[in-house]
C-alpha cells in the first residue's frame, strides 16, 4: 500500500498538474492587480491612505445595509410573536439572510483584495522608511495613552516607526515581497501556505487579516504559545492600529473577565489555540447571557498549523472537575502483581534469548528465530536484545521468523505466545494478559478474580432460576457490580502494564516536583496540566511512587479538530504541511499550497549515515560536531527525548565542548538559547522542534564559515518533524547543511526499518564504527517514517471518530443552552420537547388502546385532564392524537403562564413604585409543591411586559439549570462507556460501533429525561401563597455568583499560567453578591435554620451543624 503511493502520486501529477502551481498561476493576475494599485498610492498622505480603509468598510456596509434592516425587523416580528410554527419560519428567514450577507462579503472581499493588499504594502513600506504623521482623530487620541508606538504632536499624530514588542524595541524594517502576496491570498481563499522557515509568516499573515477584519465580524489569530500570541499582537498591532482596526491578546487577560471579553470584540484576536477552545467550553457553562466572552467563529488563521490541528489534536480540551469516589482506584494495590509479573515475563525472554543465542551458533536459524522471536514479543525494548538484534543477520531474522508467524492473520503467533505471561503489541501500543498471565495471578489472588462474568449466559441463567422477581433483580444487580469491578480491576492491570512496558522515564514523560509531566513526543516541551487518559497517569503515578491524583469528571470536552470546524473560514500557514496534506484535506477540508522562496535555498541535505549500533552512532555524532565546531560552524543537535539530550552533554562536558542544552526540563530558557545559536562555535542541543517561532539568526561570521550545521541524531516517526529540523538552517538563502545519524537500533529502525538495509549491512560485511551512505538508504527509511505516518493519523481520526459522536449531542445541547441564555428560541425549544413529549405519550398507549394510561400520562406530563375523550382517543390516528395533545398542552400552558403574570403583575408594580430606587432585580420565588427556587428578574421589564418577562426569566433558569445537570451527568456515564466499550475487542466487537450504538441510547433517554424535568416543573411552577410574616420577593443583585468548584482545564501544550487562571475557579467569575436577607444571629449546633442554593435557589430546613459544612458550597443562611 504504502510503496505504490509516490508512484501514483507523480502520476496525478503528471496528467493534472502539481496543485501548488496550479492555484499560483491562478494567483499572478491578483498578484499584477495589486501592484498596479500600489502605483496607485504612491504619492498619495498618509491621512488618504488611512481614508482608504474607511473607504473598503464603507462599501462593505452598504452592500449589506438592506439585509440587515430586513434581518432586524425579522428579529422584532420574532420577538413579538406568539405563535410557535410562525416564529419557527421568521427565525428561518433571519438564518438564510445571515447566509447571503455571509456570502455577499466573500465576493466583495475578493473584488476588494487587491487594492487592500496594496495599501498594508503600501503602509509597511511607509514605516519602513519613517514615521507616518496625520491629523489626530479621536482614534489616535485614545490609542496614545495606551500603545507607544504613537505619539501626539499638538493635532499631529505621530506614528513611529519603532515600538516594544514582547519587552523588546524592534525597529520596523519589513516590507512584504512578491512571494507573501502569494501566501496572503492562499491564506484568504481558506488554505494552508506552505512557507519555508525564515520566509516571514507572521508578515504574510497582516495581508488577510487585515482583509477580513474590515468586515467587523472578527478575524482570530491563533499561535502555538502564549508568548507568540503577545509578541505578535504587540508587533503587528501598530500596522492594523494606524487603519483604525483594534488588537488585542485574549493571553494578556485572565479566563472569565471582562477584559477578555472587550479582547473578543476586538477587529483582531490573538491568541493560543487551547485559550480560544477553553473559553468556548466555558462560554457554554454560562449561567447569564452577559458572561460570554465568544462572539462567533467567523475567520481564523492558525500559525504553525500542523503543530496545533495534527499534534495538539491528539489530546481533547477537558474541563473537569471532582467525581464521586474519584480517589479510590487500585492501581496501589495492584502494582505487586504487576512487578511480579513483569520479573516472570523477564525470566522468559532472558531464556529465549539465551536460547535463540545458543541455537543459531549451532545454525538452528529456524528454532533460534523461534525463541528470537519471543523474546522480542516479551520485552522488546529490553537491552540485551537490542544490542543482540544489531548483530549480523539477526534483525533480518527476526523480520522474516516474525513475517512467518503473522501469515493467515496471526493464527501461528499463538505458538510464540503460550510460554507469555503477557504480549506487547509496540507498533499499536498495546500489551494485553495471556492465559498464563491470567493463571499466575490466579495462583495469587482469587481463580475468578481477573475473569470477566460471560454476561449474557448469566442473566439467562438468572432469569431461568425459580425465584421471585425482587430476588432476579437483586441477583442482576449484584453481576453488574461484579462485573464493573472486574472490568475496571483488568482495565488497571492493562494500564499498569503499559507504564511499566512502554512508557519510559525522562522519555515520554518526566518527574519533577514529585508529579508525572508528560513530553510532547514532536516539540519536546513539557505538557503542564495534561494528563493521560483512562487512568494511564494513575498508572505511571503509581510506578514511580508519587502521589496518585484522584480520578476527575468530565464537565465539557472538544477536541481541537471539531473546534476549528465551527469556524466559518479557515486557514493556516507552516513550513512543514506537505506531507500531511491528505490529513488536511480529509477533516478540515483544508488545502496546502507550497508557497516558493523569496530566495533560494544554499543549504546541503546530506543523505543519512546509517550505523549498526547506538554507540557507534553517538561516537560519530560527537566527532562531527568537534570537526564542525573547529571549522567555526554553529551546530545544532536535534534529538528525539530528553534522556538522549542529556547523554550527549554529559558526553560533551567529557570532551571539554562548550553547549547549551534545550530541552522538557530547560524549555524555560529556550528563547535565550535559540538567539545565541547563531554565532559562530555554539553548539546547541535541541529536542526536536524546540523553539518553534522563533528564527536562528546568523551573524556574519557563522556565514562566513558555512552556515548553521544540522545534525539530526535520529529520525523521527513523522517526516514533518524532521524537515522542521533541517528548516532550521538555509533561511532567507543563509548557508548551512543537515544531515541524520542513524543506528538499527533506533526505535524507528527496530518497528519499521527495511529488512534490506539490515540485509546489506551484513552482506557488505561491516564492522563496528562502519557505516553506510546513500540516496537509496535514505528514501527506505522515509518509506518507514510514511508507515508510522499513516498509523498515526489513523489513531488521530480514531479520537475523532469518538469525538464526532460526542460532536453531535454537544452541538444539539449547546444550542438549546444558547436559545435558553439569549431568550430568542427558547419557545421554539420548550415547544418541541412538548411535541416530544405528547408523541412519545401516543407511541406509548395508542397502540395498546389503554385510555387510562394516556389519561394518566396528560396528567403527569402536563398537569392536565386528558386532551380527547375515550371515543376520539379510538378514533383518531397517531398523528392527530400527538397533534390534539400538543396543542391542548400548550394552550394550559400558556393559560398557566397569564395567571402567574397577572397574580405577579401588581406585586411587581407596587415594589418597583415603593423600592425602585434601591434596587433593580429582585428574587421571585416559584414552586411545584415538591421543590423550590427563586428567579432572579428585572422589575421594570416585568411591570413593562405586565409580568411575561418573570416567565422567560423562570424557563430560562430552570432549562440552564436542568440542562447542565443532565449533561454533566450524561458525560460521566459517556466516559465510563467509552472505557467499558474497549473491552469489546475480546467479543470479536468493533469498539467504535459499540459506543455508537449505546451512546445514541443514552443521549437519547437522557434529553427524554431532561425534558421530562423541564416541563414537569414548568407545567406545575407557580407562585406560593404568602407567607403574612415574610415578604414573597426579595432584593437580587444584577450578578449572580455560582458555587466554586474545583474546575481544571487540560488540553495540549497547557503552561504553568494557564493551568493556574483556569485551576479552582467556577467555569464564570461573577462580582460579588449582595445576598438576599442574610442573618447574622448566633446558633447552636441543633438550632434549626434555612438555608438556600444561590444558584438553583432551593430552600432546605435542617440543624445548623448539617448547614454548616454547606455554607462553604454556595448556599446561605435566610433570616
Amino acid at each position: 500500500m504504502y510503496l505504490w503511493r509516490p508512484m501514483l502520486d507523480k502520476i496525478l501529477k503528471l496528467f493534472l498538474g502539481d496543485t501548488s502551481k496550479r492555484t499560483l498561476s491562478e494567483i499572478n493576475p491578483i498578484i499584477d492587480s495589486v501592484k498596479a494599485a500600489e502605483r496607485e498610492l504612491e504619492n498619495i498622505s498618509d491621512q488618504a491612505l488611512r481614508a482608504e480603509t474607511e473607504g473598503f468598510r464603507q462599501r462593505l456596509r452598504t452592500a449589506s445595509e438592506v439585509q440587515i434592516a430586513e434581518r432586524d425587523l425579522l428579529k422584532i416580528q420574532a420577538d413579538s410573536e406568539v405563535d410557535v410554527d410562525a416564529k419557527d419560519a421568521l427565525y428561518r428567514q433571519i438564518d438564510a439572510i445571515d447566509q447571503e450577507v455571509l456570502a455577499q462579503e466573500e465576493r466583495i472581499l475578493i473584488e476588494l483584495l487587491p487594492r487592500a493588499f496594496a495599501v498594508l504594502r503600501e503602509t509597511a513600506r511607509r514605516l519602513n522608511n519613517g514615521p507616518l504623521r496625520l491629523p489626530a482623530t479621536d482614534w489616535d487620541r485614545e490609542m496614545a495613552a495606551k500603545i507607544d508606538a504613537l505619539e501626539l504632536e499638538g493635532d499631529t499624530a505621530v506614528w513611529k516607526n519603532q515600538w516594544l514588542a514582547a519587552g523588546n524595541s524592534i525597529a520596523w524594517n519589513m516590507v512584504h515581497y512578491d512571494v507573501q502576496l502569494f501566501g496572503g491570498v492562499v491564506l484568504h481563499k481558506g488554505r494552508i501556505a506552505e512557507m519555508a522557515t525564515g520566509e516571514g509568516k507572521t508578515l504574510v499573515a497582516t495581508l488577510p487579516v487585515y482583509l477580513n477584519a474590515l468586515s467587523g465580524r472578527g478575524v482570530h489569530l491563533v499561535t502555538v504559545n502564549d508568548y507568540l500570541s503577545k509578541r505578535d499582537s504587540e508587533w503587528m498591532g501598530p500596522l492594523y492600529q494606524f487603519h483604525g482596526l483594534s488588537v488585542d491578546c485574549i493571553d494578556k487577560h485572565r479566563p472569565n473577565t471582562e477584559a477578555r471579553r472587550k479582547a473578543y470584540l476586538a477587529d483582531i484576536t490573538f491568541g493560543t489555540n487551547n485559550e480560544f477552545g477553553f473559553d468556548y467550553l466555558r462560554d457554554n457553562m454560562a449561567r447569564e447571557a452577559a458572561e460570554l466572552v465568544q462572539r462567533g467563529h467567523h475567520y481564523a488563521i492558525v500559525d504553525e498549523v500542523d503543530s496545533v490541528l495534527i499534534d495538539d489534536a491528539r489530546t481533547p480540551l477537558i474541563i473537569s472537575g471532582p467525581t464521586p469516589n474519584g480517589d479510590k482506584q487500585e492501581f496501589d494495590s495492584l502494582k505487586g502483581f504487576v512487578v511480579s509479573l513483569i520479573a516472570q515475563q523477564k525470566s522468559v525472554a532472558q531464556d529465549a534469548l539465551a536460547q535463540a543465542k545458543e541455537l543459531l551458533a549451532n545454525g538452528d536459524k529456524t528454532q533460534g528465530g523461534f525463541q528470537l522471536l519471543r523474546s522480542h514479543r516479551a520485552l522488546p525494548k529490553n537491552k540485551a536484545l537490542i544490542k543482540f538484534l544489531s548483530e549480523d543477520g539477526n534483525k533480518a531474522l527476526l523480520q522474516k521468523t516474525e513475517g512467518l508467524y503473522l501469515q493467515d492473520q496471526g493464527k501461528e503467533m499463538k505458538k510464540i505466545d503460550e510460554a507469555l505471561y503477557f504480549t506487547i503489541e509496540e507498533k499499536h501500543n498495546q500489551v494485553n494478559l495471556t492465559n498464563l498471565g491470567l493463571g499466575f495471578l490466579a495462583d495469587q489472588t482469587a481463580t475468578d478474580f481477573f475473569v470477566l462474568p460471560v454476561i449474557s449466559v448469566e442473566l439467562d441463567l438468572i432469569e431461568k432460576a425459580n425465584s421471585n422477581v425482587a430476588e432476579r433483580a437483586a441477583k442482576k444487580e449484584q453481576l453488574l457490580r461484579e462485573y464493573r469491578a472486574k472490568s475496571e480491576r483488568i482495565h488497571s492491570m492493562n494500564q499498569l502494564l503499559k507504564a511499566y512496558t512502554l512508557f519510559e522515564k525522562d522519555v515520554e514523560y518526566v518527574v519533577m516536583d514529585q508529579k508525572v509531566k508528560i513530553v510532547d513526543e514532536q516539540t519536546g516541551r513539557i505538557m503542564d496540566g495534561r494528563r493521560y487518559s483512562d487512568g494511564l497517569h494513575q498508572a505511571i503515578e503509581a510506578k514511580e511512587g508519587v502521589t496518585i491524583e484522584a480520578a476527575t469528571q468530565t464537565y465539557a470536552t472538544i477536541t481541537l479538530q471539531n473546534y476549528f470546524r465551527m469556524y466559518h473560514k479557515l486557514s493556516g500557514m507552516t513550513g512543514t504541511a506537505e506531507t500531511e496534506a491528505g490529513e488536511f484535506w480529509e477533516i478540515y477540508k483544508l488545502e496546502v499550497t507550497v508557497i516558493p522562496q523569496n530566495k533560494d535555498s544554499q543549504r546541503q541535505d546530506r543523505n543519512d549515515l546509517v550505523f549498526k549500533t547506538k554507540r557507534e552512532k553517538y561516537n560519530a555524532v560527537i566527532d562531527e560536531i568537534e570537526k564542525l565546531r573547529d571549522a567555526g560552524r554553529p551546530v545544532l543537535v536535534g534529538t528525539t527525548s530528553v534522556e538522549i539530550s542529556e547523554l550527549l552533554s554529559r558526553t560533551l562536558n567529557i570532551r571539554k565542548v562548550p553547549h547549551q542544552v534545550l530541552n522538557a526540563k530547560l524549555h524555560q530558557k529556550e528563547a535565550d538559547i535559540v538567539a545565541e545559536a547563531g554565532r559562530p562555535k555554539t553548539v546547541t542541543i535541541a529536542t526536536n522542534m524546540a523553539g518553534r517561532g522563533t528564527d536562528i539568526k546568523l551573524t556574519p561570521e557563522a556565514k562566513e564559515a558555512g552556515g548553521l550545521a544540522i545534525i539530526g541524531t535520529e529520525r523521527h516517526d513523522s517526516r514533518r518533524v524532521d524537515r522542521q529540523l533541517r528548516g532550521r538552517s538555509g533561511r532567507q538563502g543563509d548557508p548551512g547543511s543537515s544531515q541524520f545519524f542513524v543506528s538499527l537500533e533506533d526505535n524507528l529502525m527496530r518497528l519499521f526499518g527495511s529488512e534490506r538495509i539490515a540485509g546489506l549491512m551484513d552482506r557488505m560485511g561491516h564492522k563496528e564504527g562502519d557505516m553506510i551512505e546513500h540516496s537509496m538508504v535514505t528514501k527506505s527509511i522515509e518509506r518507514a517514517q510514511k508507515k508510522v505516518e499513516e498509523n498515526n493519523f489513523g489513531s488521530r481520526k480514531r479520537l475523532l471518530e469518538y469525538d464526532d459522536v460526542m460532536n453531535a449531542q454537544r452541538s444539539g445541547i449547546y444550542r438549546r443552552r444558547r436559545n435558553a441564555l439569549s431568550g430568542e428560541r427558547l419557545a421554539l425549544d420548550l415547544a418541541n420537547s412538548i411535541y416530544d413529549s405528547a408523541e412519545s405519550l401516543v407511541a406509548g398507549t395508542k397502540p395498546s388502546r389503554d385510555y387510562a394510561a394516556y389519561e394518566l400520562g396528560c396528567f403527569e406530563s402536563f398537569a392536565m385532564p386528558a386532551a380527547v375523550d375515550a371515543a376520539s382517543f379510538e378514533r383518531l390516528s397517531a398523528n392527530e392524537l400527538s397533534q390534539k395533545t400538543y396543542s391542548a398542552a400548550q394552550a394550559a400552558y400558556r393559560s398557566k403562564c397569564d395567571r402567574i403574570a397577572e397574580q405577579a403583575f401588581p406585586v411587581l408594580s407596587n415594589v418597583l413604585r415603593d423600592q425602585g430606587a434601591q434596587f433593580q432585580n429582585i428574587m421571585v420565588p416559584f414552586t411545584d409543591g415538591v421543590r423550590s427556587i427563586q428567579i432572579p428578574t428585572n422589575l421594570q421589564q416585568g411591570v413593562d411586559s405586565r409580568g411575561q418577562s418573570l416567565i422567560q426569566d423562570l424557563e430560562k433558569a430552570m432549562v440552564l439549570n436542568l440542562i447542565d445537570d443532565h449533561w454533566k451527568e450524561h458525560l460521566r456515564n459517556m466516559d465510563d462507556l467509552r472505557q467499558n466499550v474497549q473491552g469489546a475487542v475480546y467479543e470479536q466487537k468493533d469498539p467504535l460501533l459499540v459506543y455508537k450504538h449505546e451512546s445514541f441510547k443514552l443521549f437519547k433517554d437522557m434529553v427524554d429525561e431532561m425534558n421530562s424535568s423541564i416541563l414537569g416543573f414548568l407545567f406545575r411552577a407557580g407562585l406560593p401563597q404568602e407567607d403574612p410574616n415574610q415578604a414573597p420577593m426579595r432584593q437580587a443583585s444584577a450578578a449572580r455568583t455560582r458555587p466554586v468548584e474545583q474546575l481544571t482545564t487540560s488540553g495540549p501544550g497547557a503552561d504553568d499560567s494557564q493551568a493556574e487562571a483556569s485551576r479552582g475557579s467556577a467555569p464564570r467569575a461573577a462580582a460579588p453578591k449582595q445576598t438576599p436577607a442574610v442573618s447574622s444571629k448566633k446558633y447552636g449546633r441543633n438550632d434549626q435554620v434555612t438555608i438556600v442554593n444561590l444558584m438553583t435557589g432551593e430552600q432546605k430546613q435542617v440543624k445548623f451543624k448539617v448547614a454548616e459544612p454547606l455554607l462553604a458550597q454556595g448556599w446561605q443562611m435566610l433570616g
